[in-house]
């Protein structure tokens, strides 16, 4: 069943705590679409007047924000050992090279990372534990957060929402064009991080191979 067809079986309150939900989970760091529900439940606003967009935007920004927090208190309390944990449950998504290379653009651009993170697939599942784990303040990375959360997560419904309603005549194609365009750029998004990461990991092999070896006297 198509993704919008589901969703318009569902109750107004239900999407909104769908939404919520399923975008709160992603940002705390479990694998979850939680852009292509955003998009859907947004199309679905716009063509069914119980749906509030306004109460849509609010939920799934307070899901980003609170999900990103969450998953912030929890790598700073399971540190290392949680990014161990994750590369287990979930190979795809926290391998090594994955983890490198968000470690390294955190490093490099702080608090940035966590705004910017928020609009790429994979960054946005890292960003909340990764910044926890690699104890950036708290303050740094809840401004981040927040205006990260609000402009992708209100942004994303109001442009998706404004879009349905001014194309209402071809609707329906635009829905199924929507949703495979959230998809290929999430999956573009992807393979650009995942290519970097093994890009990242085989200079840090060289690297380390051509590092000195200390002689014992």
């Amino acid at each position: 069943m198509h993704v919008q067809e589901w969703l318009e079986t569902i109750p107004a309150v239900a999407i909104y705590a769908l939404v919520g939900v399923v975008i709160g989970l992603e940002s705390l760091g479990i694998p979850l679409p939680g852009e292509i529900v955003l998009v859907s439940s947004a199309l679905l606003a716009s063509q069914h007047g119980e749906i509030n967009p306004y109460v849509l935007g609010a939920c799934a920004t307070a899901g980003a924000i609170i999900g990103d927090s969450i998953g912030y208190a929890i790598g700073r309390k399971g540190g290392r050992p949680l990014l161990a944990w994750l590369g287990k449950r979930f190979p795809k998504h926290f391998s090594e090279a994955n983890i490198g290379l968000a470690e390294q653009s955190f490093q490099k651009w702080g608090m940035w990372a966590v705004f910017f993170g928020r609009f790429i697939a994979l960054l946005r599942i890292f960003a909340g534990p990764l910044a926890g784990v690699l104890h950036m303040p708290y303050w740094k990375f809840l401004i981040a957060n927040v205006l990260g959360g609000i402009l992708w997560a209100g942004g994303t419904t109001a442009v998706i929402y404004s879009v349905g309603v001014v194309a209402e005549a071809w609707l329906k194609r635009f829905s199924w064009l929507g949703l495979v365009l959230a998809v290929l750029i999430g999956i573009a998004s992807m393979l650009v991080v995942k290519n970097r990461a093994k890009k990242a990991a085989a200079q840090r092999a060289a690297s380390a191979e051509a590092e000195p070896v200390p002689v014992a006297d």
